[in-house]
């Protein structure tokens, strides 16, 4: 099936072909026609599979592709709401790619900047928000942004929305949209009961369409776990990293001081390493990932939350020096690697106290793992995965670690907290078919 064959408009398949797109994936192919349809969505698919091209080329076709354009100030006709800074940057960058040739404005707002830029973007008129919660609401609360016009809403990453305690917010977005022909799509990589309550309290009849099984990762990513002391960990990750130092790896560590440890660490072993986490300043984020995706930097360490804006396709190498604590955050680290259908890796480094943690995450796959020991690294004693004591289980007198979403180590709070996006998305430019209108 050709993009063509899916009733874009020549305007968007021109985009499309400049950015070397000849062929929709499964989302799209199965996402597209709905939303042109004018039908409420429900789309589960995982990071990598195109989902931001799956609802931002119809809207950009039933909105936009064939409309004349309006006299007077614009008013937003899209919203799209998505967790974190870098996610709202990066789509803002697809939405641009998409419409270049339309006559199409659209800003970001999110927490972490000053909202006087965002305030102007605003009153210049704009078509498509993207917005992170918390700072929407700021917005709603000073009536410095209409939402009256909104025609179509779009839930991104509606799970990690979730996880991050943002569903207050959302509600409170959810309300204060026109609910008559509002057409709501949402999108995420998980169905959760809070996610189908969502729907069914903010969606009329919506189609559902779920490209990757419940909690389930690509097939072109392999897995595998390498059993280690945690007073190794260290040497251990700096042995499977120099065996190949040209190759782009996305590592993960639990906590913002850790990480800053650990690239320290790798930096002054040889590795081009830099971190990103919530602490970082924006103008260091924005370096770090840039870096990164130019090949600058062949290590990046990341916290969950930070790493959501990432998007390489062909990134080979993903390693969790640290296991999540949440085991549904290790399909979502994951999906950074074996993306478009490449294929990937996913290393996971386990010392004894996690293996409980292991131990969620197959339960949650569904499929075991492949446990293999480095040779000068085997554990003192190997890992217990049965469940019955040994390595992963509490100590006397010591309470069992539970998941606490809203006490996730690195969780942003809602407002004001969502991670830094690029300096260009900062500036808070509106464009007009592709190109800067006007500088903040």
């Amino acid at each position: 099936m050709s993009f063509e064959a899916l009733g874009l408009s020549p305007a968007i398949l021109r985009a499309l072909a400049e950015q070397g797109y000849d062929a929709p994936t499964p989302i799209q192919q199965a996402a597209i026609p709905l939303v042109l349809e004018g039908r409420d969505l429900l789309a589960g698919a995982q990071t990598g599979t195109g989902k931001t091209a799956a609802f931002t080329l119809p809207l950009l076709q039933r909105l936009f592709a064939d409309a004349a354009p309006v006299g007077g100030k614009r008013r937003p006709r899209v919203l799209i709401l998505t967790p974190t800074r870098e996610l709202a940057a990066q789509i803002h960058e697809n939405v641009r790619a998409y419409a270049k040739h339309l006559r199409v404005f659209a800003t970001t707002i999110f927490g972490g900047v000053g909202m006087g830029p965002q305030i102007d973007a605003l009153r210049r008129g704009v078509d498509i928000l993207i917005a992170t919660p918390g700072r929407l609401i700021d917005h709603l609360e000073r009536r410095t942004v209409d939402v009256s016009g909104i025609e179509i809403l779009v839930l991104d990453e509606a799970d990690r929305m979730l996880d991050m305690g943002f569903l207050p917010q959302m509600k409170r977005v959810l309300n204060a949209l026109p609910k008559q022909n509002r057409q709501t799509l949402l999108f995420s990589a998980t169905f959760a009961d809070q996610i189908k309550a969502l729907a069914r309290e903010f969606m009329r009849d919506p189609a559902e369409v779920q490209i990757a099984a419940r909690n389930s990762v690509v097939a072109t990513v392999t897995h595998r776990v390498h059993p280690v002391d945690a007073s190794r960990k260290r040497d251990l990750l700096l042995e499977l990293l120099s065996r190949d130092s040209r190759r782009q790896t996305l590592v993960f560590g639990r906590t913002k001081h850790g990480s800053d440890k650990l690239a320290k660490f790798l930096d002054q072993h040889g590795l081009r390493t830099a971190a990103i986490h919530g602490n970082k300043s924006q103008n260091a984020r924005t370096r770090a990932l840039a870096d990164f995706k130019n090949g600058k930097i062949t290590v990046l360490v990341a916290t969950d939350i930070a790493a959501r804006g990432i998007d390489i396709d062909q990134l080979p190498l993903v390693i969790n020096f640290d296991l999540p604590m949440v085991a549904e955050d290790y399909v979502h680290r994951i999906g950074r690697t074996g993306r478009a259908g490449a294929e990937g890796l996913a290393v996971s480094l386990v010392s004894h106290d996690e293996a409980r943690l292991l131990r969620d995450i197959r339960r949650l796959l569904k499929q075991d793992i492949a446990i293999e020991n480095v040779e000068g690294f085997e554990p003192s004693s190997p890992l217990r995965l049965d469940g019955n004591g040994g390595g992963g289980q509490p100590k006397p007198n010591q309470a069992a670690r539970k998941p606490n979403h809203a006490r996730r180590p690195h969780a942003q709070g809602p407002k004001g907290q969502q991670p830094k996006p690029h300096a260009a998305a900062n500036k808070q430019r509106s464009w007009r078919g592709g190109r800067d209108a006007r500088k903040a």
